[in-house]
């Protein structure tokens, strides 16, 4: 889940998946059949405006979507977005179907494709892995909380996403999008570029119209860093909206999974299905729900808003610069008053190394509780970096896996250390974050997303793209949403909105209003590089 944080890198397979991209053959790209695509841009409305009329059946969608994976991710682009496909998803969408001829439509979700990450526990014939061959064995007894809300509303369960492995917790030194089951993902717009991670497989999927909608996880930047990334809206909601058991997590205090579609509307859609209290995750017990929260989309919603503009942001990339610009003279002119702040200089104030401490610490922790009700031979962090060494051949062909060797040197959270770096983390930027709210009158904070993608590098791993905005509401555990702002040399960027807790009704309608006049989203034409 963690794409960005301090002292980490930016953001049914065999082992022999694991073959170097360099040892596979590039059978090149079929734009033809990419643009030809019957669901291309298709939205959650459609796809039910379609079934209605006897257009088509879910089971023609969920078909037409298998194909389309077949063509482009498997073949042609070789987009490598879906690690496994779910064997039951045509039975699903057949009963499905016969549900609606009887009558019975269960909201908007009925019948509508899902591709979900693999880091999320479903029940179907489809291992839960993190993308790791240490849990290639972990076939869940029952459905992720989530899954099991997704299940009632009527989706279809697609498939499985791939992602950075172990969602980009495991080296400091990791390639974005790379895991050893899955291989590569790539960025559908150039195809050389890295679609960032740990949500890569589900951004790309997404951007490529190879499902509707889908879902990934975040602990820090790995729902908006890959929408940004790969032209999409993406929403990582208040820590606690969403249930994480069910969930292979990172860190109690900042996972959280979350929506990923290319409407801001769709998303409204998918985050009301997946919101709810769950016995199981303490952290969901007080949240504050909106069974609709499509009730939040103005195209207006913008007139009289004061909105907080980072003031850092304005210094560095000017492609960034840009389409910075230009996204703020849009938001003034649909009558949104701009104020710049300092929110990244009031953050300065927690130690270094704090976040990435808690991530160590609850990483270590979790994992156990993860294990304790999974059926993976796995039972402990011990055991997977144990398995690790045992098959390094195999599951560390580029890069080791020493974050995780950090995090079991750890000790219990009654740690001194643990306990003074989450009450820092977690206060610091909950203050600073509230505190520019208050203290300005604003509704939100806004800023680029992130860098523009940068190139895959198995050998290297990631670098530094820039400017970033995932930290400050990752750490407070606060609502987030991106939104394509724009392009440039090919490359997608997005704006984001954030606030504080549980305001995720105020941040969508500000993402819609912006969605609604700039009208920045393209679909992607597979360049196989900047120069193509």
């Amino acid at each position: 889940m963690a794409s960005a944080v301090a002292g980490v890198a930016l953001s049914a397979l065999s082992l022999n998946s694991c073959t170097p991209p360099a040892e596979k053959k590039d059978e090149g790209t079929d734009n033809k059949a990419t643009d030809d695509f019957a669901l291309n841009e298709v939205t959650i409305d459609i796809l039910q405006q379609k079934m209605q009329s006897k257009e088509y059946t879910s089971h023609a969608i969920t078909q037409l979507y298998l194909t389309r994976i077949n063509d482009i991710d498997k073949n042609g682009p070789k987009l490598n977005a879906v690690i496994e496909l779910n064997p039951n998803a045509l039975d699903m969408a057949n009963d499905l179907d016969k549900e609606r001829d009887n009558g019975k439509v269960r909201g908007p979700l009925h019948g509508i494709p899902v591709l979900i990450k693999d880091n999320i526990n479903t029940k179907d014939k489809v291992a839960t892995t993190a993308g790791s061959l240490a849990l290639a064995d972990n076939f869940a007894a029952r459905d992720a909380f989530i899954i099991n809300k997704l299940r009632e509303a009527g989706a279809v369960i697609l498939g499985k996403t791939n992602l950075s492995e172990w969602a980009n917790f495991r080296s400091t030194r990791s390639c974005s999008g790379w895991s050893c089951k899955g291989g590569q993902t790539k960025m559908p717009y150039i195809l050389d570029r890295n679609p960032s991670g740990s949500s890569a497989g589900t951004g790309t999927a997404v951007a490529a119209n190879l499902c509707a909608i889908g879902i990934g996880t975040e602990t820090d930047g790995s729902v908006v860093s890959p929408a940004s990334v790969n032209g999409i809206v993406g929403i990582k909601p208040t820590v606690g909206l969403l249930s994480r058991s069910g969930i292979v997590p990172i860190s109690k205090t900042q996972d959280t999974a979350g929506p990923m579609a290319r409407t801001v509307k769709d998303v409204a859609i998918l985050l009301g299905i997946l919101a709810g209290a769950d016995p199981d995750d303490t952290y969901t017990k007080n949240n504050k729900i909106e069974p609709d929260y499509t009730k939040f989309l103005d195209a207006n919603g913008l007139q009289g808003k004061r909105l907080g503009l980072e003031k850092s942001a304005l210094k560095g990339n000017p492609d960034m610069e840009a389409l910075l610009n230009e996204a703020v003279e849009l938001l003034k002119s649909k009558g949104a008053t701009i104020v710049e702040i300092e929110l990244n200089a009031a953050l300065k104030a927690i130690p270094d190394g704090s976040e990435f401490n808690v991530l160590l610490y609850e990483f270590k922790d979790g994992l156990k509780e993860y294990f304790s009700k999974a059926n993976s031979k796995m039972k402990s962090l011990a055991d997977v970096i144990d398995f690790n060494n045992k098959n390094a051949a195999k599951t560390m062909p580029f890069f080791k896996q020493e974050i995780m060797e950090q995090a079991q040197a750890k000790g219990d959270l009654n740690s001194k250390e643990y306990l003074d770096a989450v009450s820092k983390t977690t206060s610091v930027s909950r203050n600073a974050i509230d505190t520019i709210l208050k203290t300005n009158k604003l509704d939100a904070i806004i800023g680029p997303t992130n860098g523009f993608a940068c190139t895959i590098d198995l050998v290297n791993g990631d670098y530094d793209n820039g400017f970033g905005f995932s930290t400050p509401p990752a750490m407070a555990g606060y609502p987030h949403i991106t939104v394509p702002m724009g392009f440039a040399h090919g490359l997608p960027m997005g704006i984001s909105f954030f606030s504080t807790a549980y305001r995720e009704g105020d941040i969508i309608t500000l993402a819609y209003a912006y969605e609604q006049a700039s009208k920045k989203r393209a679909k992607p034409e597979f360049k196989v590089d900047l120069l193509s």
